[in-house]
């Protein structure tokens, strides 16, 4: 189901005085990991802009499971679907060392070609491909 990994580790100034990662963080790794798969994918934000593309994340869920602590190792991984103009990134974070559960996301983007919303882009088309291969 899930089509791209990537390792991270929690980094001490991630955390709050509570000495779990602070949840606004989960955000720049789900995004992190979202730019390296596009990046895996030769899929580069830059030149698409410079070409009048963009895509932009329009709404995030997350669900908050297990806190991660400074120093844990932690998997981030992600597949993509389409309803309509959304592409949906499908994000998970799971603690290394025990497989637990960090947190669940559904991050909602959509593409704008040169200032209006477009209805798809094909190279996002065969990232939603590439997902429901998978789940055969």
């Amino acid at each position: 189901m899930y089509i791209y990994e990537l390792e991270l580790k929690v980094r001490d100034y991630e955390c709050d005085i509570q000495g779990v990662v602070n949840n606004s963080v989960y955000q720049n790794y789900l995004e992190h990991t979202r730019h390296e798969f596009l990046e895996a994918n030769h899929i580069s934000f830059a030149e698409l802009h410079e070409q009048g593309i963009d895509a932009m994340v329009s709404s995030i869920e997350i669900a908050y499971k297990t806190p991660l602590k400074p120093g844990d190792s932690f998997i981030s991984k992600l597949y993509v679907t389409q309803e309509g103009v959304r592409y949906i990134f499908h994000q998970v974070i799971y603690r290394k060392y025990d497989n637990k559960l960090a947190i669940k996301a559904k991050v909602n983007a959509v593409v704008v070609i040169n200032g209006k919303l477009a209805a798809s882009l094909p190279v996002f088309d065969e990232l939603v491909a590439r997902s429901q291969a998978k789940e055969v």
